[in-house]
């Protein structure tokens, strides 16, 4: 019979660890007990929940920066200021997860980890030049995003290591938050092909800013700083965004899969791009 720990501390943690090395950790459950179910992972003989850790569920401020708990649910994003005030693209993003259910109990430390192409949340957390803080429960090291997740399912995390918490500086400089998924239906669809856009207008209409990135068309997903470049002293117009478009087709890197053809998350990859024109904010 599978043992499940629930640690309040995080001292409690590093011990039931220490003295179960072998046991699977998670917060929310939604992709690991899923695979539990249906073999893709191998049942262990200790699972260890991290959902009653307030040490990494919680969500700070200070002047220039927000550090998010690993363990916070996507559905406590959605109703923190800070992340509401601050982080409108990731709160466009966490609207477009899953279900409610879904969003009470998956964590944004888990939508990391699972380090799926077609997480919801990585777009925006990569335009947002996130830095993950891993722990030990001696150590703490600090990456970027990019860094950290190295391909479908993979990331750097090490044996005995945990995702901790997210850093990420508020985009004061930006002032059009955007983001935009197309799936095979309206809600609770895993993404075809979706984009984050943060960028910089003038009252003039002048793109003088810009950071863009894409899921579910490559490995991992695609940012493209010839497309940024491109974008920047332009008005945003559909001249320039369909200039654009046709560079971000001839770099993303789809696969045919059960959900879309290459092809198609080719096609829709640059329309993204041209959606932000309707979804512009008022002058």
């Amino acid at each position: 019979m599978t043992q499940v720990y629930l640690p309040r501390t995080l001292a409690e943690l590093w011990s039931y660890l220490e003295g179960k090395p072998e046991a699977l950790v998670y917060a929310g459950g939604t992709d690991l007990l899923v695979k539990m179910r249906t073999g893709k992972v191998t049942a262990a003989p200790a699972l260890i929940c991290l959902e009653r850790l307030a040490e990494i569920r919680d969500v700070r401020e200070t002047a220039d920066a927000i550090r998010i708990g690993a363990a916070a649910t996507h559905a406590e994003l959605l109703r923190h200021p800070l992340i509401l005030t601050h982080l409108p693209v990731l709160t466009q993003a966490l609207h477009t997860l899953g279900s409610p259910l879904i969003r009470n109990m998956g964590t944004i430390g888990g939508n990391i980890c699972t380090a799926s192409p077609a997480g919801d949340t990585l777009p925006p957390l990569y335009i947002l030049r996130a830095e993950v803080e891993l722990c030990n429960g001696e150590t703490i090291r600090i990456m970027t995003i990019e860094e950290f997740i190295t391909g479908p399912g993979a990331t750097q995390l090490q044996k005995g290591e945990l995702l901790t918490g997210v850093l990420l500086k508020k985009p004061v400089e930006y002032n059009f938050h955007h983001f935009e998924k197309v799936g095979q239906r309206k809600s609770m669809a895993c993404a075809v092909a979706s984009m984050a856009a943060l960028l910089r207008l003038s009252p003039a209409g002048v793109i003088e800013a810009a950071r863009l990135s894409w899921g579910s068309v490559g490995p991992t997903v695609v940012t493209a700083a010839v497309v940024e470049d491109a974008l920047i002293g332009e008005k945003l117009s559909l001249e320039t965004l369909a200039a654009a478009a046709g560079k971000i087709k001839q770099i993303v890197a789809p696969i045919d899969d059960v959900r879309a053809t290459a092809e198609y998350r080719r096609s829709v990859s640059g329309n993204l791009l041209l959606r932000l024109l309707d979804a512009r904010p008022p002058s």
